[in-house]
């Protein structure tokens, strides 16, 4: 396992991605995605010079913060139950994965009680899969509605997955029903409530999620082979 040669072929397939799409590559943050390694080869990952790093599970984080401590900036992008919440406020960078207003507002209220105030995206299912996490698109509304009175999160864009075997066309337009959901959202205009960011794609799909707007990839397996 080359991680530091896996991150560059990363990194130039981001470029040409960029550059097919008419974008800025710099403007694309990868995230590398460190669940199934351990701090070591995390390690590894930051010599490269990649300093995001994200995590499925609050244990596994909780893990590899003990060792690395907050060099890494942290994410958080898997389901996360809101009994854990109080364990990660304060430690990560941004939670990608928030797909209620209950756990928005579990956030908020650790949030609050630290004094802080916590980044997060809010995670929506555009495929409609019953196995993905996220809420339903048309709840759009009444949520961000709720979400821009919580005085402890700040809504920095969205995220959502492909279906695992989703082809090319189907991958594509749930990459652009987010970004569409991500502009009609900002056209709202609501306070605390801003769309810098789109989460979308993974090591099997970040091309196409780059042609259709996205600004953070998570890529684990592409780079951990």
């Amino acid at each position: 396992m080359n991680i530091a040669s896996n991150i560059e072929t990363v990194q130039e397939k981001i470029r040409c991605a960029a550059e097919k799409a008419g974008r800025n590559p710099d403007e694309i943050t990868l995230i590398a995605v460190t669940k199934t390694v351990d701090s070591e080869a995390a390690r590894q990952v930051m010599q490269a010079g990649v300093l995001d790093l994200g995590e499925n599970r609050v244990q596994s984080f909780l893990d590899k913060y003990e060792a690395l401590g907050d060099e890494p900036r942290w994410h958080i992008i898997g389901h996360l139950q809101t009994n854990k919440v109080k364990y990660i406020i304060g430690k990560v960078q941004l939670i990608h994965s928030v797909d209620s207003l209950h756990l928005a507002e579990e956030i908020n209220k650790k949030a609050l009680a630290l004094g802080l105030s916590q980044d997060i995206l809010f995670q929506f299912n555009i495929s409609g899969e019953t196995s993905k996490s996220g809420a339903a698109e048309e709840e759009a509304e009444r949520i961000f509605e709720a979400l821009s009175k919580l005085q402890g999160i700040s809504v920095r864009g969205l995220m959502t997955m492909a279906p695992l075997l989703a082809d090319d066309s189907e991958t594509k337009q749930v990459f652009a029903g987010l970004r569409k959901l991500s502009e009609k959202i900002s056209n709202w205009q609501y306070p605390n409530i801003s769309m810098d960011y789109l989460s979308m794609g993974m090591s099997g799909d970040f091309e196409a999620a780059i042609s259709e707007g996205a600004n953070l990839v998570r890529i684990g397996s592409a780079l951990f082979k």
